[in-house]
């Protein structure tokens, strides 16, 4: 039987079994129909239900099959819910801080990229007076990358979201580093690679990193590593002997020779044996982490922080990782997730990361999802989710089809939020669920009756014509308020038309160049306009000046937390990911640098004029008025747009 056209459903004359199948999908949570990005609701073929059923483990390909896995869903009944959602306490106060990409912040005693000293040292003086005492910083995922070349650049596509990544560690606060003799110190300083303007070098750095690393294992604390082995279990070992196996057979598990793809085979219990001191070593690694960034977690604690360090957990993993080999019995290895087409991208989104089987998750009492969740809250004071509407249903995309064929499998999200609320309140963390684009009426409701702060977005805050920009008492309370995320432009690469011009040069752009400048001229024209009617601008056009003024519209909302991007303070031009690109343009590569694209240190950056008048607008400390000429010798205006820069 030919297959029908994609986007419409099999009607029961065409196909006797549609009646079965839609039964049958609605038993597993596959959806036969969405309402897209436009409101309008799009069916989806049979054919992909069919395929998407088959990546649940179900097969669907003939009537007799559709009848028997039927019988098998009314065997075994009803599912339900195992963990009761908790709702979280709202969080005291209002307060203000930072959101960091870590990597792009380099110290001046950095080895290439930002690192977990990096974060210490930001924390305190964002939490002093003379930071203007911050309750936050916001800091990009940190999980754990498979450990050999080439490293991947995104933090949203990690090998495990349960461990976490060396590559932020600061080698000279190693313990062992401290315990070596002066000769081998000198040996490990030697091995630092020179700061440069250039793009980050993950590779260069994690080289650098590891020699001094293996150098400094002579000299590693036994008992102290065989406490945290025992304290973190099986878990631990099994990543660390991921590490070793992709050292030796390289980083994607699904290459290795057979007998090494399942975990729990005898051949991989061998290698474990074989390979006893390497496996020591990478678990090594995870304590140093883990030691790295208690410290940074004390370092909130003594500033007085009232929220702390809030770390990042990514939608997925990489299908060739760590993750993906351990937990092979509770994610889809024959799917992918994404989004399906809208305006933005026509054909859907394949993000390549492989879902949690929602059965076989809850088969596990979900206890794979919490192992991931207290992992990532273990030294935080908060987590936020990144697209949240994961928890409740996700895009799947089965291999072999497009982007475009795929269908939403819906999760127990009382069970996963009841997880995710219980481990928060434990800690005494704030959860934050990114909750950007095209949003259900029970994802909000739930989220709020959760106690789980969403995300406003100034440049998303429209009515719904699109073309009018909401004043701030129309924001919400219950979010975290921001001007732009690290996949949106900056506001100098928005209202210099940096964006148009990067997008239109790297082919991005589905019209005229010439119709994207006026559209986004038009949108600037009306924030500027909704800026000036509530008295957070006066008539300057000056960069700084509007970005002074988007800052006061967050803390003229009433969002419980507001925070800034650096970047945004010293007039950054770049935005640190350009969704639909992988090497065309330099994602999560691009250190911080100011308006004329010179990259800043850490230190350079506390010190700057710019960034502590942005501390006023936050913390309220003064901020200069509307019109005030900025304390700075350059003023870079809106007319003043820059002309062709390179991208890297």
């Amino acid at each position: 039987m030919a297959r029908p056209a994609p986007g419409v459903l099999v009607s029961e004359s065409a196909d006797a079994r549609s009646a079965e199948l839609a039964e049958l999908a609605e038993a597993y949570g596959v959806a036969m129909s969405y309402e897209d990005s436009n409101s309008r609701q799009t069916a989806v073929a049979a054919h992909t239900v069919v395929d998407v059923l088959h990546a649940l483990g179900v097969d669907a390909s003939t009537p007799a099959a559709i009848g028997a896995a039927l019988d098998a869903v009314r065997r075994r009944g009803a599912s339900r819910t195992a963990v009761p959602p908790v709702r979280l306490p709202t969080p005291s106060g209002r307060t203000w801080g930072w959101m960091l990409q870590l990597y792009s912040l380099r110290g001046q005693g950095s080895w290439g990229m930002g690192d977990y000293r990096d974060l210490a040292d930001i924390v305190r003086w964002s939490g002093s007076a003379e930071g203007g005492r911050a309750g936050l910083v916001l800091c990009n995922p940190f999980h754990a990358m498979t450990p050999v070349p080439t490293l991947e650049d995104s933090p949203y596509f990690p090998s495990s979201r349960r461990f976490r990544s060396p590559l932020y560690l600061r080698i000279e606060d190693v313990p062992e580093y401290a315990l070596s003799d002066e000769a081998t110190r000198a040996r490990v300083d030697g091995l630092r690679p020179p700061t440069t303007g250039g793009l980050i070098d993950r590779d260069a750095v994690w080289s650098a990193k590891r020699a001094a690393l293996e150098t400094l294992w002579l000299y590693v604390r036994q008992d102290q590593l065989d406490d945290f082995r025992a304290d973190q279990g099986a878990a631990l070992d099994r990543f660390a002997l991921f590490g070793v196996l992709a050292e030796e057979h390289g980083p994607d598990w699904r290459a290795w020779p057979a007998e090494l793809r399942n975990p729990a085979g005898p051949a991989v219990a061998h290698a474990r044996d074989l390979h006893d001191d390497r496996v020591r070593f990478h678990a090594w690694l995870q304590l140093l982490c883990d030691e790295q960034l208690a410290t940074a977690a004390q370092a909130a604690r003594e500033a007085g922080m009232p929220v702390g360090i809030v770390h990042d957990l990514a939608v997925g993993v990489d299908p060739g990782g760590a993750d993906a080999w351990a937990l092979q019995d509770v994610l889809a290895v024959g799917a992918t997730v994404g989004c399906p087409p809208d305006s933005f991208n026509q054909l859907g989104q394949d993000w390549q990361l492989p879902p949690w089987h929602p059965t076989r998750l809850a088969e596990a009492d979900y206890q794979p999802f919490r192992d991931m969740v207290r992992s990532v809250l273990r030294h935080a004071g908060g987590i936020r989710i990144d697209h949240v509407m994961g928890l409740f249903r996700l895009w799947w995309i089965p291999d072999g089809n497009p982007a475009s064929e795929g269908a939403y499998v819906s999760y127990d999200w009382r069970a996963l939020i009841g997880v995710l609320t219980q481990e928060a309140r434990r800690e005494g963390a704030v959860v934050i669920g990114e909750d950007l684009g095209t949003v259900e009426t029970r994802v909000t409701d739930a989220m709020a009756d959760a106690g789980i702060l969403g995300c406003d977005v100034a440049w998303f805050k429209r009515d719904k014509t699109g073309r009018t920009y909401l004043p701030p008492d129309q924001w919400r309370a219950s979010a975290i308020a921001s001007v732009t995320t690290h996949d949106l432009p900056t506001v100098a690469g928005w209202f210099t038309d940096e964006v148009v011009r990067v997008r239109a040069e790297l082919g991005l752009l589905d019209g005229p160049v010439e119709d994207e400048r006026a559209r986004t001229a038009q949108e600037r024209a009306a924030l500027l306009t909704m800026l000036r009617e509530e008295s957070l601008l006066g008539d300057s056009n000056d960069l700084a000046e509007i970005a002074l003024a988007l800052h006061r519209l967050l803390v003229a909302s009433p969002a419980a937390i507001v925070v800034a991007a650096p970047g945004d303070a010293v007039g950054d031009m770049r935005q640190p990911n350009l969704p639909g690109t992988l090497d065309e343009y330099p994602n999560w590569r691009l250190p911080l640098t100011d308006g004329a694209g010179q990259p800043m240190t850490i230190e350079e950056l506390q010190d700057d004029v710019r960034v502590r008048r942005l501390i006023g607008v936050m913390a309220g400390l003064g901020a200069p008025a509307p019109g005030q000429t900025p304390s700075s010798d350059t003023v870079t205006r809106v007319s003043d747009a820059p002309g062709d820069r390179d991208l890297r």
